[in-house]
């Protein structure tokens, strides 16, 4: 029988991966982004894909309560990546580049009921593994070091105290300082979400634990970057 890890071998084909799995808004995708421009890896967002296809779902399949996983499904086939002049991607959906409307509230509203649905969840995956066998990459997700590439050279698992990842998250929504009543109706919602995303969230046996509630941004890339060479530098 042929193993997961095999099979990560192979859609690869050589390409590195550095897989960084997190709960919501614990800074998986911007460490990963600046991770990736560090390496000189190519950074893929899990979760810029699932917001797509939640984005073509709310043109194309009608109102939300009536989506059934394979409507959505047909929406997802509207989505492609595209390299973009950095060191990351674009998500376009239909023909037209969406990053504006993947930040959405109403997508936000809407795209952890998108996330669970497993066919959902294997189109992303394949889109992300098919990237990983044309270029080094660091990727973000839920369940990249467990479910999409097992064999990843680097496997990360993020974490942070729930009122610091609110008060991150309503930081970059408002561009403010956040007041204590809108962090705690942030971690609230963010308490709900870890709930509901419990079985994708899953830190690999081999993963490093990185915990961010008292790090900056610059000190837990630095960790990752020169985790990310050690690695290399010892194949």
């Amino acid at each position: 029988m042929t193993s997961l890890a095999s099979l990560d071998r192979t859609w690869r084909n050589g390409h590195r991966v550095v897989a960084i799995d997190g709960p919501a808004a614990s800074g998986k995708s911007s460490t990963a982004q600046w991770v990736a421009q560090d390496l000189g890896y190519r950074h893929v967002d899990s979760g810029a894909l699932y917001r797509a296809v939640t984005a073509a779902a709310l043109r194309w399949a009608g109102p939300p309560a009536n989506w059934d996983p394979s409507t959505v499904l047909d929406c997802a086939q509207r989505v492609t990546l595209a390299p973009n002049e950095g060191t990351s991607f674009d998500v376009w959906i239909d023909g037209h580049e969406a990053s504006e409307e993947l930040r959405s509230p109403e997508v936000t509203s809407h795209v952890a009921v998108v996330a669970q649905m497993q066919v959902v969840r294997s189109w992303v995956n394949s889109r992300v593994r098919e990237v990983a066998t044309r270029f080094d990459v660091v990727v973000d997700g839920r369940d990249m070091g467990t479910a999409v590439f097992p064999d990843a050279e680097l496997k990360i698992f993020l974490i942070a105290d729930p009122w610091e990842r609110a008060r991150r998250r309503l930081l970059q929504r408002v561009q403010r300082r956040p007041t204590d009543a809108e962090i705690a109706a942030e971690t609230e919602l963010l308490v709900r979400r870890d709930a509901a995303d419990a079985t994708q969230t899953v830190q690999a046996r081999d993963a490093i634990l990185i915990d961010t509630s008292a790090l900056t941004q610059e000190e837990q890339v630095g960790r990752i970057v020169a985790l990310a060479r050690a690695s290399a530098a010892g194949e």
